[in-house]
């Protein structure tokens, strides 16, 4: 059976697909998996073994559409569930199966704090879709596969990472998710681990900054690494603080005990760490009872009221002494 699994973006969104794949792949005998992928977000894919082939989405959809249907797929995982993926669904003949997004739900909480939204982390929901081929949840968590070009050598960041060290990411997607300067320097003076900072090119200059203001080993990757070498600096290490972004899902694949702090979005949208049936645990630090929070699914480029308590008001001791509990449980 030829299965076409469609999840366009972004980097935390195709992680937590993962486990369809594998369970697809082996529990339905002679499966061949292929994806559907921005090609901004193929290196996630590539070096998969469950994955047969990586189709890259084109500017022209007809494009993309004329190179599907030449391999004459059986099923389609829509994953995504959007306008382009409907005109795939509806150009190829293939059966298909689509997730459900709960954008009602999301609109509801977001707009006026009713939650409408089942308690079930997104890949449960994800792995629901493909329940009526027989597949069961395996219980093995996330995936992420590194190419041996892209492994990080021990020795290659001033010498830390043949130590224990902590990972800090310090970057996510919109300003709302993450913590001011002022917050993650904070956190970085309690710390008495060397630390290695991680995000995009984007992140350099926050990184430079909070690099400046500590008297000890703090070491700015950030947009230093590309997603995979960023990934074995993750895999290298003893436990994770990160915002809800992609690099989040990324060291839960690799089963690292993790502080992760949440802004605007909650845990219960469903995509806090999924560990499966891996002993690690996560500690999530969110400020409660905000009566504007969640203000959105995604984020923003500003706090809408302008006070930004859901970051400004995070406990960092907290933050601190769960760093010290992560790093005995590594």
């Amino acid at each position: 059976m030829r299965f076409l699994i469609i999840r366009l973006s972004s980097i935390g969104d195709i992680v937590l697909t993962t486990p369809v794949i594998r369970c697809i792949y082996k529990q339905v005998p002679g499966a061949r998996i292929h994806y559907l992928v921005k090609k901004n977000f193929a290196s996630i894919l590539e070096s998969n073994p469950y994955v047969h082939k990586v189709h890259y989405w084109k500017e022209d959809i007809a494009d993309t559409i004329k190179e599907l249907s030449s391999e004459n797929f059986d099923t389609i995982i829509d994953l995504h569930h959007n306008l382009r993926t409907l005109k795939i669904k509806t150009a190829l003949p293939a059966k298909s199966f689509s997730f459900h997004k709960l954008n009602i739900e999301k609109w509801l909480m977001t707009s006026f704090k009713w939650n409408r939204l089942p308690d079930i982390h997104i890949t449960d929901r994800y792995l629901e879709t493909v329940s009526s081929f027989g597949i069961k949840n395996d219980g093995k968590g996330l995936d992420f596969f590194i190419p041996e070009k892209d492994h990080v050598a021990p020795g290659t960041i001033s010498g830390i990472l043949d130590r224990d060290y902590v990972c800090m990411v310090i970057g996510a997607a919109h300003f709302t998710k993450r913590l001011p300067v002022h917050k993650m320097a904070e956190i970085l003076s309690g710390i008495r681990y060397p630390v290695v900072l991680l995000g995009g090119k984007e992140d350099q200059e926050t990184g430079e900054i909070l690099a400046g203001f500590q008297d000890r080993e703090v070491i700015n990757a950030c947009g230093k690494f590309n997603l995979n070498q960023s990934a074995s600096i993750l895999q290298q290490c003893k436990m994770v603080i990160t915002h809800d972004t992609g690099l989040m899902h990324i060291a839960v694949a690799f089963r690292k005990p993790m502080v992760s702090v949440w802004g605007n979005t909650i845990p219960a949208f469903g995509m806090y760490a999924y560990y499966g049936n891996s002993l690690v645990s996560d500690h999530r630090s969110e400020v409660q009872g905000l009566n504007c929070r969640p203000c959105s699914k995604i984020g923003y480029q500003h706090c809408p009221r302008k006070h930004f308590k859901c970051m400004e008001d995070q406990d960092i001791q907290s933050i601190i002494s769960q760093v010290g509990e992560k790093m005995k449980e590594a």
